[in-house]
């Protein structure tokens, strides 16, 4: 059973995620918050954010503080993005910090990647850290390790 739940876990995506109620509430919250960010779903990811919510990509070295800066953000880097999802490989928490293991899926306008007039589809691999405040169900910090070695390599073929 344990080895079905896995294979399950590996092939699944958010659009087929396990029962969000079987889950433990930070992993809850981390669903609802990363299917708002595949949605683009601005306003539900206000809730989430307070002014002194940090979004540090560390691999790129990038740091956005606060709910405006953090939504300005992802408002640009989703411009004209045609799918963006992350399948989740695995998951786990400890308390209020919710470890995300899997790859971010993005097809969208070369443009931004340096190859205009062709779409682009990527799939890399990363891992995202999320910890929740649990009283007021908002997050206090994402950073996410992202591998653009295997981004750079996928452009690359392109």
């Amino acid at each position: 059973m344990r080895i079905i739940l896995l294979l399950c876990c590996l092939v699944c995506s958010f659009s087929v995620s396990a029962n969000i109620g079987d889950m433990p509430k930070e992993q809850q919250l981390a669903m609802k918050y990363m299917e708002a960010l595949s949605d683009h779903d601005y306003s539900t990811l206000r809730r989430f954010y307070s002014r002194d919510t940090i979004f540090f990509d560390k691999t790129a070295n990038t740091t956005y503080t606060g709910g405006r800066q953090i939504i300005g953000f992802l408002q640009r880097a989703h411009e004209g993005v045609l799918e963006y999802r992350l399948n989740i490989e695995h998951m786990f928490n400890t308390g209020s910090l919710v470890v995300i293991i899997g790859s971010y899926r993005l097809r969208g306008p070369g443009d931004q990647f340096g190859k205009p007039g062709k779409i682009i589809d990527l799939a890399v691999p990363g891992v995202t850290t999320l910890k929740f405040d649990n009283n007021t169900e908002r997050l206090i910090e994402q950073m996410d390790l992202m591998d653009y070695q295997t981004m750079s390599d996928q452009l690359e073929s392109q």
